[in-house]
């Protein structure tokens, strides 16, 4: 057998062995397990609803009160002023912010987005 053939005989035999070493048997147990895959997530019933009980529903309840364009009381329409109404324009905006006292934190207006971004969690 030339040097040739013994070498590319001994990477493949490396490679085999690497790739079967692993660890793909079901019946070990996982070394990190974790029941929340994102410990990290916003959701509203976590995070958003109360920032928006904090700083909108003074207007923005139901009924709505001082011209507020819609109610901010449930899920479904904070997600749909996310989505359709421009509700992070709004909150972040320095020249018409939402709340009308001015801006609120920026980790506030940072849940919100994050919120958007990890699709709308609702719990």
């Amino acid at each position: 057998m030339n040097s040739k053939h013994f070498f590319s005989l001994l990477v493949i035999t490396v490679l085999l062995f690497n790739c079967s070493a692993g660890g793909d048997d079901p019946s070990s147990p996982d070394p990190n397990p974790n029941p929340n895959p994102n410990p990290t997530s916003v959701t509203y019933n976590g995070k958003i609803k109360g920032i928006v009980s904090n700083n909108c529903l003074s207007c923005h309840g139901n009924p709505t009160a001082n011209g507020a364009p819609m109610s901010l009381t449930t899920y479904a329409l904070v997600k749909s002023a996310v989505e359709t109404r421009g509700l992070l324009v709004r909150i972040n905006s320095t020249t018409s912010p939402m709340p009308q006292g001015g801006l609120m934190s920026q980790a506030n207006r940072d849940a919100f987005q994050q919120w958007k971004d990890q699709g709308f969690l609702e719990n």
